[in-house]
């Protein structure tokens, strides 16, 4: 298991917590790694009832490790977050704050509640870094908020206010940050008291209809991301977000 990624248990919730403050809990291979080992064991995890999510340090997750993303070849996991989060049965709640960017805010999109605090920023900048959208977004998002507004936040890449995430419906409720995880882990809590059956087989049929057609097109999104990953654009975007620059993309057609 991942240093940067710490878990408890505690009155039926699951905290799975990214601890990689000094990167903005930028997203590493290990750490994918290690969130799907907890997902996974929480969800067999008779003793787990919800599994909650939060970031420590200034935000939740700044999205990839660009470094780490730059140097590995990123096939296909068993393990992959990708893979786990949408399958996992029971109610998983995020706890946002800071900014949520890249796979940061696009996990957000596959769980049941998220919660955000009045600052908190998010950004889906994959187009601005020679990329498509992934983790399912490129169907998920026009799903959940309609076709232009999904282009207009995929094709600008510009930050969305945690008070125009509400407005959308990809948030619940805004707290205060200081207060954020006390309330978030309170709903949490309060949620774990209820019966888990119920839980499980509401959101099974919630999800039902979404996770069939999710199950279709993401391979083909996956590809397509991978393929960009390589291309001389998305290096481009890479070394000059290294080496604090603006990216040059005048001579691609």
């Amino acid at each position: 298991m991942s240093e940067d990624i710490i878990t408890k248990s505690v009155n039926g919730v699951l905290h799975i917590v990214l601890n990689r403050p000094e990167k903005r809990n930028a997203l590493t291979r290990e750490m994918y790694d290690s969130i799907s080992k907890s997902l996974e064991s929480g969800d067999d995890d008779p003793n787990v009832r919800v599994i909650l999510f939060y970031g420590n340090g200034k935000c939740f997750c700044a999205g990839n490790d660009v470094k780490d993303f730059q140097d590995r070849d990123w096939g296909s996991d068993s393990l992959s977050i990708t893979q786990t989060i949408p399958r996992a049965r029971k109610p998983l709640v995020a706890a946002v704050h800071g900014y949520a960017t890249g796979i940061g805010a696009t996990m957000l999109l596959h769980f049941d509640l998220v919660y955000a605090s009045g600052g908190c920023r998010f950004q889906y900048p994959f187009v601005n870094l020679g990329l498509v959208p992934e983790f399912g977004s490129t169907f998920n998002l026009p799903f959940l908020i309609g076709y232009q507004r999904a282009a207009e936040l995929f094709f600008f890449g510009n930050w969305l206010s945690a008070k125009d995430a509400l407005n959308l419906g990809l948030v619940n409720k805004v707290f205060p940050e200081d207060t954020l995880i006390a309330e978030v882990t309170s709903l949490a809590e309060s949620l774990a008291l209820k019966p888990p059956g119920a839980l499980r087989n509401t959101k099974m049929l919630m999800k039902r209809f979404y996770s069939d057609v999710f199950g279709k097109y993401k391979p083909e999104e996956w590809e397509v991301f991978k393929r960009m990953q390589k291309s001389p654009e998305a290096q481009e975007a890479f070394q000059a977000f290294l080496e604090r620059r603006k990216p040059d993309f005048s001579r691609f057609s």
